[in-house]
C-alpha cells in the first residue's frame, strides 16, 4: 500500500462565545485538517491544533509545514511504516509538533482502516469509555457558577476552571462552585503558568475546602524543580497533585522533569506532543515514575479531541481526560468523530478514528 495524494486545508472554527485563560482569550481558533489517500483507496485524517504560546506555532505554520515538507515526503511511501516516517519527519520538522501530530493521527487512522478495526482496539484496547472533565474558562464568579452549574444539569462530572490571573478571585472560585455542586463533582484547576512558585502554594492552602482533585501547571514551565517543590508544600495539609503541562512537550521534557523532581502527574495532548507515537513514549516514562497522565486538548475539531480519547483509551496509565476541547464550536465539520453521554465520552466504534470528510 502507498500514499499517492495529500491534501492539507485550514478551517476557520467559530466558538459560541470568546474563551479566556491566563496568557490567551480567542473567539475562534483556526485547526489544519490533513487527508492521505492511498493506492488501495483508504483515505486517513489528521487535525493540527496550534496554541503559539505552547508550541510556537500558527495554522499559517502548520500548512505550511505541511504542504511543503510533510506531504512532499509522504508521497509514495508505504504507511504501515508508522515509526520511521515519524522519527524521520521529527527531524524534518524539528520544533513543530503539532504539524508532525497531523501527519501522525492521518497514518494511525490508515492502519487502523487497514486492520479493520477501530483506532482503540487496533492500538489494544484497556477499556472503552471514559468520563471527561469540562472546562470554564476565565470569567466573572457569576458566570463561573452559572456554567457550573449548566454543565452539571447536563450530566458531567468533572468540570475543570481556568485561573492564574487573580489569585484570591481563584480562590474564591474554587470554594464558591464546589459549593454550588456539591461534594460529588470532581473539580480541577489549571493556572496556565500564572502563579509564582508562592502563589501557587498559597493557592494550595487557600482552596483547601474546594478538595481539587488537580492543579494544573500552576507555574512557568521552565521552573522544573519548582512542580515538585509546591507539590511537597502542600504534604502536610491539603496534598493536591501538581499536573505539568505546558512543561511537557516531548518523552524529553518528560525525562528532564522527572530529573529536576517530577511532577504528580503529567497532562498529555497529541497537539503539543508530536502525535501517538510520541505520546506513548511520554506516557510510558510517566508511569515508569508511578505519575499518571491525562489525555487533553487544545481549541480542537472533534477529530483531533476523537484522536485523543483513542490514545486514552489504549492506555492504563490514563487516569484523567480532558477531551471537551470541540464541544463550544458552531461549525466543527467533525464534531460527531466522538460521542459524549452525560459527561462520559466515546469513540466512533467504525475503523480508524471514525471519521470521514465527505
Amino acid at each position: 500500500m502507498k500514499i499517492v495524494r495529500c491534501e492539507a486545508w485550514p478551517f476557520k472554527l467559530e466558538l459560541e462565545e470568546p474563551f479566556t485563560i491566563a496568557y490567551s482569550s480567542i473567539d475562534y481558533a483556526v485547526n489544519v485538517f490533513l487527508r492521505l489517500e492511498t493506492n488501495k483507496g483508504l483515505m486517513g485524517f489528521g487535525c493540527a491544533a496550534p496554541d503559539e504560546e505552547v508550541t510556537g506555532e500558527t495554522d499559517e505554520t502548520i500548512l505550511s509545514a505541511l504542504q511543503n515538507t510533510a506531504i512532499p515526503a509522504l508521497e509514495g511511501r508505504d504507511p504501515s511504516f508508522i515509526p520511521k516516517i515519524i522519527t524521520e519527519l521529527e527531524k524534518e520538522l524539528d520544533g513543530q509538533p503539532t504539524a508532525l501530530a497531523a501527519v501522525d493521527m492521518a497514518l494511525y487512522d490508515l492502519a487502523a482502516k487497514r486492520a479493520g478495526l477501530p483506532l482503540y482496539k487496533y492500538l489494544g484496547a484497556y477499556r472503552s469509555c471514559m468520563p471527561t472533565s469540562v472546562t470554564i474558562g476565565i470569567q466573572s464568579l457569576e458566570n463561573t457558577l452559572a456554567k457550573a452549574l449548566a454543565w452539571k444539569k447536563r450530566g458531567f462530572i468533572s468540570l475543570k476552571l481556568k485561573g492564574g490571573n487573580n489569585l484570591q478571585e481563584d480562590i474564591e472560585k474554587c470554594r464558591k462552585v464546589r459549593e454550588a455542586v456539591g461534594p460529588d463533582i470532581e473539580l480541577r484547576f489549571d493556572a496556565n503558568q500564572g502563579f509564582s512558585r508562592e502563589k501557587a502554594i498559597q493557592f494550595i492552602q487557600g482552596a483547601e475546602a474546594a478538595e481539587l482533585s488537580v492543579l494544573e501547571q500552576p507555574i512557568d514551565k521552565l521552573d522544573l524543580t519548582g512542580l515538585r517543590v509546591v507539590s511537597d508544600s502542600g504534604a502536610m495539609t491539603y496534598k493536591i497533585p501538581v499536573m505539568a503541562d505546558e512543561a511537557v512537550l516531548s518523552p524529553e521534557d518528560t525525562a528532564a522533569i522527572e530529573r529536576a523532581g517530577g511532577a504528580d502527574a503529567y497532562n498529555i495532548k497529541l497537539a503539543k506532543s508530536g502525535g501517538l507515537y510520541r505520546a506513548a513514549e511520554i506516557d510510558a516514562i510517566a508511569r515508569a515514575a508511578a505519575a499518571p497522565t491525562m489525555i487533553g486538548c487544545m481549541d480542537e475539531a472533534g477529530l483531533g479531541v476523537a484522536a485523543g480519547l483513542h490514545f486514552a483509551l489504549s492506555r492504563p496509565n490514563v487516569a484523567f481526560a480532558d477531551l471537551d476541547g470541540h464541544l463550544e464550536f458552531t461549525n466543527d465539520p467533525s464534531y460527531h468523530a466522538v460521542q459524549i453521554d452525560r459527561g462520559i465520552v466515546y469513540p466512533l466504534e467504525t475503523p480508524g478514528i471514525g471519521f470521514e470528510f465527505t
